[in-house]
């Protein structure tokens, strides 16, 4: 049987625990396509799910990420809607195992878009996961409309930078909390106001918003409920430990949610048309070699990134 090359967590613990294998290349099944995958997306909850095993629901061989960009290798029986050497990207099986830190991956064709020409399949190896966090949050969850004023927490993060971006295209007024070493870059991305939240008090000069936007988790949640105006939606990607108190959410009228991110081909497909149409582009902070998980796990966790960690697996000219 053919094999390939996989990163695995050999137990649950600090960065070095994962460790590069050979294992059996899987095979497409009805409805699936095997991926050849050039790049693999490094995301916060790939750092702590490995530290801990839990969110997820593993495979026999526990092999760690989501975010996928590459080529279809082959499909099972019943795929229409891809066939060999079609380009595409996507975040399969979220939360059970994807094996995304791998050279080939299996899943389902609806859980892939096309990935869009303009960008490099580093670019779009940074994009589902956080893409569709932002997406789902605000679009799906928020119903952002135009003209809404929406606040991001953690703005130049892997979701929020993406996020300040799908706010802008959708022609919200934009708010980021980042510190000051950051501001040129979110008002780059269309960010209409930052605030370095290491000198102020965020409640004290953003204003009313329609929508709050929390990637940072801890007390920013509770702290954003003063600057919602009624009818207002808070959005924390913190788990539930991050919404405030439901009674005092309702009584500033204020509705607060903790969405989980889902494989979701119609908000890819969305996504990858706003790249396409050069209103929406990863910021990559670095890409490192597919044996070197445990570096970028450990460069990940310092919390210090802006944009993504993407981890290459087939070189460009490949």
């Amino acid at each position: 049987m053919p094999t390939m090359l996989a990163v695995t967590a050999r137990e649950w613990g600090a960065p070095e625990v994962l460790t590069p294998i050979e294992i059996e290349r899987p095979e497409p099944g009805l409805t699936e396509i095997l991926v050849r995958v050039h790049a693999a997306g490094v995301n916060p909850v790939d750092w702590k799910t490995r530290a801990s095993g839990a969110f997820v629901t593993w495979g026999e061989v526990p092999i760690v990420g989501w975010d996928v960009s590459g080529t279809v290798e082959a499909v099972g029986p019943g795929v229409t809607l891809f066939q060999p050497g079609d380009e595409v990207f996507g975040m399969p099986a979220f939360p059970r195992q994807a094996g995304a830190y791998a050279e080939f991956v299996v899943a389902p064709t609806r859980q892939f878009t096309r990935k869009p020409g303009n960008i490099s399949h580093i670019e779009a190896a940074a994009l589902p996961l956080a893409a569709l966090t932002a997406w789902q949050a605000l679009i799906d969850t928020a119903e952002l409309r135009a003209g809404q004023r929406v606040l991001i927490h953690g703005a130049a993060g892997g979701v929020g930078h993406l996020a300040v971006q799908i706010a802008k295209a959708h022609g919200a007024y934009v708010i980021g909390t980042a510190r000051a070493d950051k501001h040129e870059f979110l008002r780059a991305i269309g960010a209409d106001e930052v605030i370095d939240y290491t000198a102020v008090d965020f409640a004290a000069v953003a204003g009313e918003v329609d929508i709050v936007l929390d990637s940072v988790g801890g007390d920013y949640g509770v702290r954003s409920l003063p600057v919602l105006r009624r009818g207002g939606r808070l959005v924390t990607l913190a788990g539930p430990d991050g919404l405030p108190d439901p009674a005092d959410a309702d009584s500033r009228g204020v509705r607060a949610d903790w969405p989980v991110v889902e494989p979701d081909s119609a908000g890819l497909t969305a996504i990858a048309e706003l790249v396409a149409a050069g209103k929406l582009r990863p910021e990559i902070d670095r890409v490192l070699p597919l044996t070197d998980a445990a570096k970028a796990h450990a460069y990940g966790e310092t919390g210090r990134t802006r944009g993504k960690i993407v981890l290459q697996v087939v070189a460009p000219s490949q």
